[in-house]
């Protein structure tokens, strides 16, 4: 009876510690067709713009940066469309952020990214100034 209920238990045991383990066959994929969080390779300039610092990029611009220099393949102007910061837009274009340049991937422009992301400020923003 004793070798009964210690074999009992045993199995009992076995099967809740195999039950609690769960395998994934299928593991989601979430990827997406464009890739902004690859930050270690991000320039602090396009961080900042990313963040809506316009203190940090008026500085940054002072300082010397280059406002066409693409990090990631991305002007910072694309950076400032993708993330609707109107403000540092305008700050951009006014030190020569040229806005027909291309991604290095997607071949967008920052008008095209900021369609993408629905950025509704930005796009009347850059069609008024289009015209």
């Amino acid at each position: 009876m004793k070798k009964t209920i210690i074999t009992v238990a045993l199995a009992f045991i076995s099967c809740v510690t195999f039950a609690n383990n769960t395998y994934e066959v299928n593991p989601e994929k979430t990827t997406s067709e464009v890739s902004w969080e690859q930050s270690a390779d991000l320039s602090s300039f396009c961080k900042a713009i990313m963040k809506g610092n316009l203190e940090m990029v008026k500085q940054l611009i002072e300082f010397g940066e280059d406002v066409n220099e693409k990090s990631l393949g991305k002007t910072p102007a694309m950076y400032a469309a993708r993330y609707n910061k109107v403000d540092i837009l305008r700050l951009l274009i006014a030190h020569g952020a040229d806005l027909s340049t291309k991604s290095d991937g997607e071949k967008y422009t920052a008008k095209k990214f900021a369609e993408l992301s629905k950025a509704t400020e930005t796009l009347a923003f850059l069609n008024s100034v289009e015209k």
